[in-house]
């Protein structure tokens, strides 16, 4: 004779209760986990309405689209990359700004430390890193993260560059192993990225360690950027940890040797001195005011190497 439910013990009762609500709670969870992932695919393939399609169909959030606000827009993968870190990647500009406007993390951090913004500069997407300064991205990183600016720079992505700098990046920062972005574009001998950072105040000394942005161009024979390095006061006679100078590192019988053996014998213009000498007492913070300044336009253009 089949038992009732009276003659079951009130325990095993009550551990069914809570086996089947566990079970409905794991396959809700399982479901939830399974859109999300569906539409992280969409945002990531740049298809943001297919994205809100799904939050309005299954989610049945309706004309509020919840589903792109709070902690569903910043859901992680296990390496910490959020969907604004795959759209910013992909440059996928309608999506990031609908991620950010749902209240992504423009800050988000990957395990390794990679921002959305520095995607945006990886791939030279100005739109997207504009996006992202204007909501409140850091245009500054740690100094052992990556660092936008340096990135934006060793690709020579003119145009993110300078919003970074124009959003507040320290165009001075030095990295351990990675120097200034100053002495990256030299490496990476991005002649329009090096020119950007000298007019906005860059210290056209400071590079690796000892190891002058001079240095290193003189190294690259990249005859362009000693040119650059030199009209804006770099140091010829620089030593580096070796006590070589520029001349001593560059390739022997090379342009760029010649070219800055005769530097040295030639004196250098008055009019340089100066522009040097008055750019460095108005100060790198003040550099935008030279524009303001009640001069003759040809005499402003040449304050600021234009």
């Amino acid at each position: 004779m089949t038992p009732t439910s009276s003659h079951v013990p009130f325990a095993t009762q009550l551990s069914n209760v809570y086996l089947s609500i566990l079970a409905l709670f794991c396959f809700k969870l399982f479901v939830k986990i399974s859109l999300n992932l569906l539409t992280y695919f969409y945002i990531v393939r740049g298809n943001r309405k297919e994205a809100a399609r799904i939050s309005a169909e299954f989610y049945d959030y309706g004309q509020n689209h919840t589903f792109l606000k709070g902690h569903n827009v910043n859901v992680l993968t296990i390496d910490h990359v959020t969907p604004l870190h795959e759209a910013c990647l992909g440059d996928h500009v309608a999506c990031a700004r609908a991620l950010i406007d749902a209240g992504a993390n423009v800050n988000a951090s990957t395990i390794d430390g990679v921002t959305p913004l520095f995607n945006a500069c990886t791939v030279g997407s100005m739109a997207c890193t504009e996006i992202l300064l204007e909501n409140g991205a850091k245009p500054q990183s740690l100094v052992y993260q990556p660092s936008p600016i340096h990135e934006a720079t060793s690709k020579g992505h003119y145009g993110c560059v300078e919003a970074l700098v124009t959003w507040g990046a320290d165009v001075d920062m030095e990295i351990p192993h990675l120097g200034t972005a100053l002495y990256t574009a030299c490496v990476c001998q991005k002649l329009e990225c090096a020119r950007k950072l000298l007019r906005e105040g860059a210290n056209v000394q400071k590079g690796k360690s000892l190891d002058s942005p001079l240095h290193v161009a003189a190294e690259k024979d990249c005859t362009a950027v000693v040119t650059l390095l030199l009209d804006f006061g770099a140091d010829i006679n620089a030593r580096n940890t070796e006590f070589l100078r520029p001349v001593d590192v560059a390739p022997p019988s090379s342009i760029t040797e010649g070219f800055l053996l005769l530097y040295e014998a030639t004196p250098r213009l008055l009019s340089q001195v100066c522009r040097q000498c008055i750019r460095n007492c108005v100060g790198r913070d003040r550099l935008h005011l030279l524009s303001h300044l009640p001069l003759p336009n040809r005499l402003r253009s040449y304050l600021q190497y234009q």
